[in-house]
């Protein structure tokens, strides 16, 4: 696959060379925060029995570097051999300092229009490697599963109302129960509550158009925590939000008996339980999408954290526009539609990573007043009231954040008046595969037109695939 690109680049390049253009085909390689970092704790965990919290931040932070100078140009000594026509003597790394200074300045400046911000909101969890994906991280894959319908009964009494789902293990932190209000077989229950099987808590039902009649019961149970369509209903009728599933993976405290339980271990015990107390009204065979990490391939859990977002309804219309008018072109053409549709139906980019390896976010907590301090400079006292105590965010960026970067933050951006900056951007044509126009193309347009207001490249030149003999 690599050798492929390569060679289409290098064709490219040449090409343009020859005719007696100015040809600048720039190399160099990202840090891949997930990947490398799970690789190192595996060497770690192998090797020497420790885990990254043994060494501490700094002293693991040593082991990667030393592990990408060993490893990390492998792949450029292979494109060497191929005969890759790059300018070998530019050749760039994500986090060397040129790029940093990049990543901390877009970071700011991002910040003080308003457009990054911190907040709690439903995230694709990886319960394996222990952190947050963006919605391209996450791969769907068909899978077998059951629909469970499960009785509530009705507070007062009068009977009770039924709910289906696929994943019973999050009930214990149902926090209502949703009805569309135009329903005639539901809407005289809106405003009353029922009780929520097992817990025995007392939940309201709440009228929400985003229940669709006909569909399933009807009725739907509301997990604010761990559903993002939840969650939004849960905003409009001020629903209580209790996350029941931890970051790895088991029940936590919020649980009640199945607390420390894996969360399909307790699926299986609590439909168990459910069947025996009378609540299980039918089991039906149910294929569904299910969404996996694309590093693990383990199952993704949507539940609610803190995490830091890049807003992309402001970003994502310019970034339409210059894909619409022609301004960019993709070959084949066919895949205009897929980034476009993609890019019209963007959430919120989370792009906090709960890792060592990768940019560290430029942001420092009051100990005093709270107050998050996003600095260019690491900030000695506190902007708001002057404390001294100030404690650094621990988590990093995606690794894609600093990649967006990559067409300007390469040339001597942020400043302005660089040489290069000035001759070579924006770039003729960005060739790739289409396995990361959302993870890369897509981010790189519209970095591009928020910071240099001029699209990165002309034309975007999407290749296939080469796959093994099973798909991969």
């Amino acid at each position: 696959g690599h050798a492929m690109d390569s060679t289409l680049q290098d064709i490219l390049t040449r090409f343009k060379r020859m005719q007696g253009y100015s040809a600048l085909w720039l190399p160099g390689t990202d840090h891949a925060g997930i990947a490398t970092q799970i690789k190192v704790e595996e060497e770690l965990r192998t090797k020497e029995g420790l885990t990254r919290y043994d060494l501490g931040r700094e002293k693991f932070l040593q082991r990667v570097w030393q592990w990408k100078e060993k490893y990390g140009n492998r792949i450029v000594e292979q494109q060497k051999k191929m005969g890759a026509s790059c300018d070998w003597s530019r050749s760039r790394f994500t986090m060397d300092e040129g790029c940093s200074k990049a990543v901390r300045e877009t970071f700011c400046e991002l910040y003080d229009k308003g457009l990054i911000y911190k907040g709690s909101r439903i995230i694709n969890w990886c319960p394996h490697c222990l952190t947050a994906l963006s919605d391209a991280e996450v791969e769907y894959v068909d899978k077998p599963g059951n629909l469970w319908y499960i009785r509530y009964p009705l507070s007062d009494g009068s009977g009770d109302i039924v709910v289906a789902t696929t994943r019973p293990e999050t009930m214990m932190g149902d926090t209502g129960v949703a009805v569309n209000p135009e329903d005639e077989k539901f809407k005289h229950l809106i405003g009353k509550t029922c009780i929520l099987p097992i817990m025995n808590r007392e939940i309201p039902i709440v009228g929400d158009e985003y229940c669709e009649i006909g569909f399933g019961t009807g009725a739907v149970k509301m997990t604010p925590a761990h559903d993002p369509n939840d969650f939004e209903v849960g905003l409009r009728h001020n629903l209580e939000v209790i996350r029941v599933i931890a970051d790895d993976g088991t029940i936590n405290e919020n649980g009640g008996k199945y607390n420390g339980m894996d969360r399909y271990e307790c699926r299986k015990v609590l439909v168990e339980d459910l069947e025996e107390q009378g609540y299980l009204v039918k089991t039906e065979p149910y294929s569904h999408n299910v969404g996996t990490c694309y590093r693990c391939h383990n199952d993704v859990e949507p539940l609610i954290s803190a995490q830091w977002f890049v807003k992309m309804e402001p970003l994502a219309k310019e970034a339409i526009r210059v894909v619409n008018d022609g301004t960019i072109k993709f070959v084949p053409e066919r895949f205009t539609k897929t980034y476009i549709n993609w890019m019209e139906n963007v959430h919120d980019w989370c792009i906090s990573r709960q890792l060592w390896w990768g940019h560290q976010i430029p942001a420092w907590y009051c100990d005093e007043c709270g107050h998050i301090n996003v600095k260019r400079e690491d900030p000695t006292e506190c902007e708001k009231c002057g404390c001294k105590h100030l404690t650094r965010e621990e988590d990093v960026l995606d690794t894609w954040f600093s990649s967006a970067l990559w067409p300007f933050s390469t040339m001597g951006w942020p400043d302005t008046n660089a040489a290069d900056l000035n001759y070579w951007y924006p770039t003729s044509v960005m060739v790739t595969g289409y396995d990361i126009i959302f993870f890369w193309v897509a981010r790189m347009i519209f970095s591009g037109m928020e910071q240099m207001k001029k699209e990165p490249f002309k034309t975007v030149f999407i290749h296939g695939l080469v796959r093994d003999d099973k798909g991969r």
